[in-house]
């Protein structure tokens, strides 16, 4: 008899066990709430059975349950690039699948999926795979995102005045619409301060969203169609500018990128941002053109929002002109540069408001 009961204690042990690893993997899993609290009302029935009160077996159980559980909702899902240039992504998880797109230095992704060396990533438009030697996970993505991030506020109105303070009778440095982005350098007292043209600028924060972004990679479909782009933008300027060659075009597209990054720095800033660009097409991590580079997915804010092209309609500074020219022709103030943020958390080289590594 003793025997028969110690047996149907043990089956009643895993049972409850059972039913309360199942209840812990459910709730975490953030089931339908009436399905959830259904299912906690039938385990709180069995937690008050003698038979659990006595099973320390099942307590370990239960902790372990919930700290695995508890690992895998606070388990980063941050992954960043540890390459020099580029790494290549791939349909599968070998290393002679399909290339679908490239991730390069400093961008990164979310986790989708881990297997054996190999890590499925979401960065941007791109899904794919790639070796875990190639890449940063947990705190060592961390650290990298939050030195190469950056936080960008996006205009949610047709028009929106950019302040020289914060108020509204503060002067007018320019005008906004709907979705163009400007990096944001603060969030205050109702208003986000921004970069706007390499000056500080204000706008309302309720007409803004804002959010910290990584630069992300390229699908091999983005970098074809930025190549077709890249030709029929060269094409227009030629239009507009018939008497311009190639090059000079090149010096226009320049111009206006410096003009919406640091018109309102001096010389020397304006010109360091030209080298960054430079240094760009120089590197094997980039696109080996201007305008692909200029152009290239997730880069230069200005150029995603129709900025650049803005600028060169209504006209670009002399200065920029001539620092875009400089820069074309080898000249650097800040070596081999190819990044370059608002001063702040970033050593490297400040010109200004900016600071190049």
């Amino acid at each position: 008899m003793e025997a028969n009961s110690n047996k149907l204690r043990n089956a009643l042990s895993i049972v409850v066990s059972s039913i309360l690893i199942l209840t812990l993997t459910i709730n975490v899993a953030a089931v339908d709430k009436g399905a959830s609290n259904s299912l906690d009302a039938g385990a709180a029935i069995v937690l008050d059975a003698d038979i659990l009160l006595e099973s320390d077996e099942l307590a370990k159980i239960a902790q372990q349950a919930t700290s695995t559980e508890e690992a895998k909702e606070t388990e980063s899902v941050l992954v960043m690039a540890n390459v020099k240039d580029a790494l290549n992504i791939r349909a599968t998880a070998d290393e002679k699948s399909e290339k679908v797109g490239k991730l390069y230095k400093d961008c990164g992704g979310e986790i989708v999926e881990r297997a054996n060396g190999w890590t499925k990533l979401k960065s941007g438009d791109l899904v794919g795979w790639a070796k875990d030697e190639y890449l940063l996970f947990g705190d060592e993505a961390q650290t990298l995102a939050e030195e190469v991030g950056y936080t960008i506020a996006t205009i949610s109105t047709d028009a929106l005045r950019v302040r020289k303070g914060m108020s509204q009778d503060a002067g007018v440095l320019g005008l906004v619409g709907m979705n163009e982005e400007l990096d944001a350098i603060e969030v205050q007292d109702g208003w986000v301060t921004v970069d706007y043209e390499g000056e500080v600028g204000y706008v309302a924060s309720e007409y803004v969203s804002v959010e910290f972004r990584v630069d992300h990679g390229e699908t091999m479909a983005s970098i074809e169609q930025r190549a077709a782009d890249e030709a029929a933008a060269k094409a227009k300027l030629n239009v507009n500018y018939e008497a311009m060659t190639a090059d000079v075009s090149d010096v226009t597209l320049l111009a206006a990128l410096i003009q919406c990054e640091a018109g309102g720095e001096s010389y020397e800033g304006q010109l360091a941002v030209g080298a960054v660009v430079m240094n760009r097409v120089r590197s094997s991590g980039y696109p080996d053109t201007i305008s692909g580079v200029i152009y290239m997915s997730g880069q230069f804010t200005p150029a995603m929002s129709g900025k650049v092209a803005s600028r060169i309609e209504k006209g670009i500074k002399d200065s920029c002109m001539q620092a875009a020219q400089e820069a074309i022709n080898g000249v650097s103030n800040v070596g081999g540069a190819t990044r370059f943020r608002r001063v702040g958390k970033n050593e490297g080289i400040i010109i200004g408001n900016h600071v190049f590594w």
